[in-house]
């Protein structure tokens, strides 16, 4: 009889929660509670040697405190900021500990000794306040550091960038590390030896590197280093507009782990007719824009991204709503389009917010029918079929597996905000699902989960840790032959990340990076598209067959992972839209707690789908059907599940893409024409300046 669910759940947990390497629960509070106790026992025994006084004790403890230091800054980072909330920050901590020493120093020598070391005393003051004085201006040098546009593949060099300070100058807990280290150590051996040149000396160093911070941070600051005020870069900005002339534009704004639904537009984009460009909203999601050769440009403000009225963008293309959106939905010359980042029979996928838009781009006619029949307001003739243009990297099927493993790729998705239990099979189902995909000899197992997993529910985030652990289980069970190192990943690897990033020093500012993000190489995408190429072969070639995989980096891809297996299993999502480009056999869990026959009624995508249970237990005929096609009965409906959801082969998407955005951005120019000459009539002051803003709409085209 097998072991009851809850209890191999229990044990597996614990398990995951030990052995899983982001360090979660016990392994990675256990660092932090040490860490934490070091530093309460280190300061407390150091205040007890320096009222007792006894030199031993005072000596250990201090020399235990800044070894403490240099764990938390080398390995613990994320206990910087509590501390700091808990006003107990570096600065904080490195006075106490210097102030315990003077004091030890003064109960340990004679009554008239004060004297002595009042100058010590004066000079530990004096790196305090010039401590102060370099944070102030570090703040000051930060500032005009700050631009208000921040650009990516743009020639800015006309701003007079240049490579940000130090590190050190701009860190104030490792600056005083650092600067306050030499004054420590002298009063340290002072303690020990009762000379007091090593503490002079100590603390002079530690003004001298003061004062040398201090120097270079006021040179920063002169008007020659500065870069550009913030109306030059406007006026910067607004020339590059003019000259660069900008037609369709992709809009994004979101936090950090959603950068993958702009991404996943960035070749399209690329692709299309006329001039595109990439409008962000967050400073950091520059860089979170994976490689392309389309220009960025970063407008935090309001009043900034108001400027793109004035400019010859047309289209806007949205790939998620976002609350900034709004803001750009006001600019009355720009059409508006809503892509979304993937399709799929979800609420979401269908948000009342999309009649925002002016028009809606769906893959195929399903979408069509999803909002006609969720009446959110979006009107049919508003809904644009475009295919899917990210899928032309997806291998049509090429026949069952001929090797030794069928490949499975499990890849569901993540719990959502509604809390619906439909939503992810991760919880009610993952544990099943992968014991009986592993208990399979014949079978090779590829999980690639979404990367928002248990961001909602910590139920999702601890399945999810379950699961990685059972598949690190069954690969310690499975043993065979490795392919040989040959090093080729590695250079394809080095390359690839040469191509896609920029050489940039740990310490670069935005200001840095724009100076060394300019204008791309010509071919750079070509060559980045060869490279990849190349990498993903290398890549699965360069691990076993047997060997189960859990893939959470940026590449491989998922449509690598797609060309991969022979097999999806997935949730109600986008992934199984996408998969279907590839007429592959694929399931979806249910577990929204509806009997089969209403699941595949109310969620078209699961109609040419094996439809498992939460147990689990039609994985064996699945993986049946699939090596041998003439049990397959779903072949037929998967073609034209495809048909409806992705739309036809021909045209190819791209080139649909391409007219959608050649034809709103035609409507664009006839609105904007259309609003120049109800101006030039309604106020007759303006007619002249209406007229030849009407002249020079006419004239722009893709």
């Amino acid at each position: 009889m097998p072991e009851p669910l809850p209890r191999r759940r229990l044990a597996g947990l614990f398990l995951a929660r030990w052995n899983d390497p982001t360090g979660l629960l016990l392994r990675r509070h256990a660092p932090r509670a040490l860490l934490t106790a070091l530093f309460a026992a280190a300061f407390t025994v150091q205040a007890v040697g320096a009222l007792l006084p006894h030199m031993p004790l005072l000596l250990a403890a201090t020399i235990a405190s800044v070894a403490a230091e240099g764990v938390l800054h080398r390995w613990q980072q994320g206990m910087v900021t509590v501390l700091a909330k808990s006003h107990a920050d570096l600065t904080v901590r490195h006075v106490l500990r210097d102030l315990l020493l003077v004091f030890g120093l003064l109960r340990l020598g004679e009554q008239d000794r004060e004297t002595v070391y009042a100058p010590l005393v004066a000079g530990l003051l004096a790196f305090y306040a010039l401590h102060c004085a370099i944070q102030a201006l570090s703040v000051l040098v930060r500032r005009t550091r700050t631009l208000p546009v921040v650009t990516r593949n743009i020639d800015a060099s006309a701003l007079r960038l240049s490579p940000a300070p130090p590190i050190l100058l701009r860190r104030p807990g490792h600056r005083l590390l650092v600067f306050g280290l030499p004054s420590t150590a002298g009063l340290l051996a002072t303690a020990a030896t009762d000379d007091l040149r090593c503490a002079a000396l100590g603390i002079a160093l530690s003004l001298g590197l003061a004062l040398m911070g201090l120097c270079d941070l006021l040179v920063l600051l002169l008007p020659s280093r500065r870069p550009a005020g913030e109306q030059e870069v406007l006026d910067w900005f607004d020339a590059w507009l003019a000259e660069y002339k900008p037609t369709v534009g992709l809009y994004f704004s979101g936090g950090a782990s959603s950068a993958y639904q702009a991404n996943m537009w960035l070749e399209p984009l690329a692709g299309l007719e006329g001039r595109p460009l990439i409008v962000l909203r967050e400073r950091f999601m520059v860089q979170k824009i994976a490689a392309t050769d389309v220009p960025i440009v970063c407008l935090p403000k309001v009043s900034t991204l108001m400027r793109l009225e004035q400019s010859t963008l047309q289209v806007l293309i949205h790939p998620s709503n976002s609350g900034k959106t709004s803001q750009v939905l006001r600019i009355p010359t720009l059409k508006h389009t809503f892509v979304n980042h993937g399709e799929s029979d979800k609420l979401s996928s269908c948000n009342p917010y999309a009649k925002a838009y002016d028009e809606v781009w769906v893959a195929g006619p399903a979408a069509r029918e999803r909002y006609a029949l969720a009446e959110v307001g979006v009107e049919d003739k508003d809904v644009v079929e475009i295919g899917r243009p990210q899928l032309d990297a997806v291998l049509p099927y090429a026949g069952p597996p001929t090797g030794t493993y069928t490949t499975v790729l499990y890849a569901p998705t993540w719990e959502g905000w509604d809390g619906n239990p439909g939503n992810t099979s991760v919880i009610e189902a993952g544990e099943n699902l992968v014991r009986e995909l592993l208990a399979d000899p014949g079978v090779r197992l590829l999980y690639k989960p979404h990367p928002l997993t248990g961001s909602v529910d910590p139920r999702a985030g601890e399945a999810d840790l379950l699961i990685r652990e059972l598949i690190r289980a069954a690969n310690r069970k499975r043993t065979g032959d490795r392919p040989a190192a040959d090093g080729e990943l590695a250079r394809l690897t080095k390359e690839l990340d040469a191509l896609t990033s920029i050489d940039c020093r740990s310490g670069a500012d935005q200001v840095e990076r724009m100076l060394l993000q300019s204008t791309p190489e010509p071919g750079r995408a070509e060559a980045v598209a060869r490279v990849t190429k190349a990498w993903e072969e290398a890549y699965w070639a360069s691990l076993p067959e047997w060997e189960h995989q859990i893939v959470t980096d940026v590449r491989p891809t998922l449509y690598a992972c797609f060309n991969r297996a022979d097999l999806l299993i997935s949730d109600v999502s986008s992934v199984v839209s996408d998969f279907l480009a590839s007429g592959k056999p694929y399931a979806v869990a249910n577990t929204s707690g509806l009997p089969e026959e209403v699941f595949r009624e109310g969620f078209p995508t699961v109609r040419a789908a094996t439809v498992l249970a939460p147990d689990a237990g039609g994985v064996a005929g699945l993986l049946e059907a699939v090596r041998h096609p003439e049990k397959d009965e779903l072949v037929e409906g998967r073609a034209e599940l495809k048909r409806r959801l992705l739309g036809p082969d021909e045209p190819a998407s791209q080139v649909r893409f391409n007219k959608a955005a050649r034809e709103l951005c035609s409507a664009a120019r006839t609105h904007q024409v259309r609003m120049a000459g109800r101006l030039a009539a309604e106020i007759p002051g303006q007619r002249s300046d209406a007229t030849d803003a009407t002249d020079a709409l006419s004239e722009r085209s893709l």
